[in-house]
């Protein structure tokens, strides 16, 4: 088989086929992007052979250079790789769906019946065990990311020059991407890769068909009078689906504090449930942009527009990563011997972690205490707590989600339950 750039696709499957197994990896892919991963990998290279190992490895490193949710990425490119833009399409679509319906009908229980006390008590635990997954992140990604010294120091920056002086994240990663590029090292002896293949016009094709895709609906917000929180809605996150490198916390890290604090669209109490939301349900985790707008939409005119934001809110996400994978796709051998892109990239990531360490310290203050101030000093920012406003049992269940997520490893749905119910029981009884 042959795709349509004309590089050779893996092993012959039917398209019936492969949309069967793009639907089950849809239902079942719970867990964040390392177990979406492991499942794919499950289904496509170990038990179907559809793609090679260094195909799929490839391809996952190419994935994670781009923006967005590289779990999505990688099984639209799988898709592409076996049935061209149609396969890629269908395997892109059906991994997002199945969770976009489920966030879809939770936002708008969480709109209408979360003033309930018992609804607000269950949410009471996930807000800690949220935090502890999102500590577990900074954790996992640092691992990864700061593997030097330089790295080290990149990251202290990131966090100093967000958390301290409230730089905007797109400057941050036009910044280190900036400075890993020009210390990348030139590689003379890298191989050579064949592009013999690959068409600069069916390139250039693409990319301007997949911008009007994502752009022309946007841009008739403005033509149509539509309502201001549209056009901000897709206005904004367009904006974040061309900047987040890092995998989804880098999303939340941007997201979080605007939507709190410039727009004021949610609180940041309702920040955390969207996110807690968004770890229970399958598909990425970058779903909970779609949460966020529908609560934005909501707040402004009922459940009406709260559901129009929503589908705003998730088309501005996702059409833009079919733009870089059916752009990008046939020259991912090329893109992964470049050693001064693998450079800047490297430094990107290692900023992503200062930057989800500004977003654990944000969560973290206000779940464990009730009241919290933004001080400016100058140019600095500080976010001050009130010591006398602890929430001692928020404290406790954080403890006890560390235990079970780092000691006795739990997973995360198990964690968020058990936080759950737990923390809406004592939360009724005291």
């Amino acid at each position: 088989m042959v795709d349509p750039h004309g590089a050779p696709a893996g092993t012959d499957a039917s398209l019936a086929d492969a949309t069967r197994v793009w639907w089950k990896i849809g239902i079942l892919s719970f867990g964040g992007p390392a177990a979406q991963i492991a499942l794919m990998h499950k289904e496509v290279v170990q038990e179907r052979a559809w793609l090679s190992e260094p195909q799929f490895l490839n391809a996952l490193s190419f994935c994670m250079l781009l923006p967005g949710p590289e779990a999505m990425q990688l099984a639209t490119y799988a898709g592409w790789r076996l049935h061209g833009t149609l396969g890629g399409l269908i395997a892109g679509l059906l991994f997002v769906l199945p969770g976009a319906v489920v966030i879809m009908t939770l936002a708008a229980i969480y709109s209408v019946f979360g003033n309930v006390p018992l609804v607000e008590a269950l949410f009471y635990g996930i807000k800690a065990a949220v935090l502890v997954i999102v500590v577990e992140a900074l954790l996992r990604v640092a691992r990864k990311a700061l593997s030097q010294n330089l790295h080290w120091a990149i990251a202290g920056f990131a966090f100093v020059g967000i958390f301290f002086f409230s730089i905007p994240y797109p400057l941050i990663v036009l910044i280190a991407g900036f400075f890993g590029w020009h210390l990348g090292i030139a590689d003379d002896d890298r191989c050579v890769v064949d592009m013999a293949h690959v068409s600069a016009r069916k390139t250039l094709g693409t990319i301007v068909s997949w911008l009007a895709i994502w752009l022309l609906p946007l841009m008739a917000l403005s033509w149509l009078d539509a309502p201001d929180i549209l056009v901000e809605i897709g206005k904004f996150f367009s904006t974040l689906a061309i900047v987040t490198f890092g995998g989804a916390y880098a999303v939340l890290a941007y997201m979080a504090q605007d939507v709190v604090v410039q727009f004021g669209w949610l609180t940041a109490g309702e920040m955390i449930d969207a996110l807690g939301l968004a770890e229970t349900t399958p598909g990425p985790l970058i779903l909970v942009t779609q949460f966020v707008g529908f609560l934005a939409g909501f707040k402004d005119g009922g459940l009406h527009l709260g559901l129009i934001a929503a589908l705003v809110a998730l088309w501005v996400t996702f059409a833009p990563c079919f733009l870089w994978i059916f752009a990008g796709a046939p020259y991912i051998e090329w893109i992964s011997n470049q050693p001064r892109l693998k450079g800047a990239m490297k430094a990107i990531t290692a900023a992503v972690v200062g930057v989800i360490l500004n977003l654990s310290i944000w969560f973290a203050l206000h779940v464990l205490f009730t009241v919290v101030t933004r001080e400016e000093t100058g140019p600095v920012t500080l976010w001050v707590p009130d010591f006398a406003t602890i929430e001692w049992l928020a404290l406790a269940l954080f403890f006890l989600s560390c235990f079970l997520a780092f000691r006795l490893h739990w997973g995360i749905i198990r964690v968020l339950l058990v936080a759950s119910v737990l923390g809406g029981a004592l939360r009724l009884i005291l």
